[in-house]
């Protein structure tokens, strides 16, 4: 990430600063890539994607000249000892710019000073972008269980 410089709450990577301000999310934008191109919340309703947004450290990635949501990811967590990295989507028009590794970058380095023992992820297909900023596999997957959808 050494394109990216830091300037107070924020994190600016080319064109692009990524902020926690979740006074600038458009929740509309969010819920409709969520929603009708996001394979882990196709169909999810604007009302729970809300929720989601209002419960969550949420992180957007917004152009530095026109204001525009170019990025979105959502963290629930207890600031104290876990965290969990949900919902990263980046806008078809900007992948491949190198900010969904920025956007993650940038939630690892926000988490870091809280001193969490685990942030978690789950992805089907982009464990490359999650590798680049330290991420790896479960060591041990036959610890871990779930309660619902899988």
């Amino acid at each position: 990430m050494s394109d990216c410089a830091t300037t107070g709450s924020s994190v600016m990577h080319g064109v692009y600063e990524i902020s926690t301000d979740t006074g600038r999310i458009d929740a509309e934008r969010v819920h409709r890539w969520l929603s009708t191109d996001a394979y882990w919340a196709l169909g999810r309703p604007r009302e729970t994607q809300d929720r989601a947004i209002a419960g969550s450290l949420n992180f957007g990635a917004y152009h530095h000249g026109t204001g525009e949501m170019a990025a979105y990811a959502r963290i629930v967590t207890d600031y104290a000892t876990f965290a969990w990295l949900c919902d990263v989507y980046v806008d078809r028009a900007a992948r491949g710019t190198g900010l969904g590794t920025a956007l993650v970058g940038a939630v690892r380095d926000h988490l870091a000073p809280y001193g969490l023992r685990r942030i978690m992820l789950a992805t089907a297909d982009a464990h490359g972008v999650y590798e680049k900023v330290g991420f790896t596999p479960l060591q041990n997957p036959d610890k871990w269980m779930a309660l619902g959808q899988q």
